[in-house]
């Protein structure tokens, strides 16, 4: 673990070297596991913030292709470096897409009131300003809001089921009922929790023992063999779990 451990911190290193030619970069930042104390090497993504002082141009998008691609040859963690590039002068408007690597690829997507809070909440910089330097404050009720409108634009048509082969993959069972224990969490006190504790969460909501374990398992090792049958059955579990979650956490929120 603690090889990993430095392996990481030697990418996140050769990360902020090569990131400060290539753009104009005023801030970077870590958010989600990574600052919330539940970062497993080789299973956790890390979730980075750029802030830059203006919006990028093509040349620079290209540039940023080709060094989150170099740092992935070099690096197996840096497939999971996930980072949007937010312009200063913009970082208070939620609704506003950054562009952003993820996925192995150049896109834009918004930064969320839950990816802000967390932020705020770790207030960890790599390098220039602190993120409650920067960024305004996100209220419970545009947190809560952002969750209510997740679960049910999202997550409740996921779990339709015309959708139900989605759920015969680990990342959608392992994904779908922590973040419905941790929006149940963020509604009902609005604070924010790490997917361990969300773990928790889901033994007091009544989610099978047996799926529990098998999310378990993937975050935190070993890793066990999932077995045709088991992978079936377990996708109509978690699928249904859910579904009824959400509905219960929706009509109490």
């Amino acid at each position: 673990m603690a090889d990993d451990d430095d392996r990481t911190s030697e990418l996140l290193d050769c990360f902020l070297t090569v990131l400060g030619p290539a753009v104009p970069l005023v801030a970077l930042w870590a958010h989600g596991s990574l600052v919330m104390g539940d970062y497993q090497p080789g299973r956790s993504d890390l979730d980075m913030i750029a802030v830059v002082d203006a919006e990028l141009n093509r040349r620079q998008k290209d540039e940023v292709t080709r060094l989150h691609r170099r740092l992935i040859e070099e690096f197996p963690q840096a497939k999971s470096l996930h980072c949007s590039y937010l312009v200063r002068s913009r970082l208070a408007d939620t609704a506003l897409r950054h562009v952003t690597f993820a996925h192995g690829q150049l896109f834009e997507r918004p930064v969320t009131p839950v990816a802000r809070r967390e932020l705020l909440t770790g207030d960890r910089a790599l390098y220039g300003p602190s993120p409650a330097e920067l960024l305004p404050p996100v209220g419970d009720e545009e947190l809560k809001a952002f969750v209510r409108a997740d679960l049910a634009g999202y997550w409740r048509p996921a779990t339709d089921r015309r959708k139900s082969t989605n759920w015969l993959r680990d990342v959608w069972v392992d994904l779908g009922p922590v973040t419905l224990a941790r929006a149940a969490v963020t509604l009902r006190d609005g604070q924010l929790i790490t997917k361990g504790a969300a773990l928790e969460v889901l033994a007091e909501l009544g989610a099978p023992e047996q799926m529990i374990a098998d999310i378990r398992a993937r975050r935190y090792g070993p890793e066990r063999p999932v077995s045709w049958g088991w992978r079936l059955r377990r996708a109509r579990l978690a699928r249904r779990f859910v579904r009824a979650g959400i509905d219960r956490t929706l009509a109490g929120a």
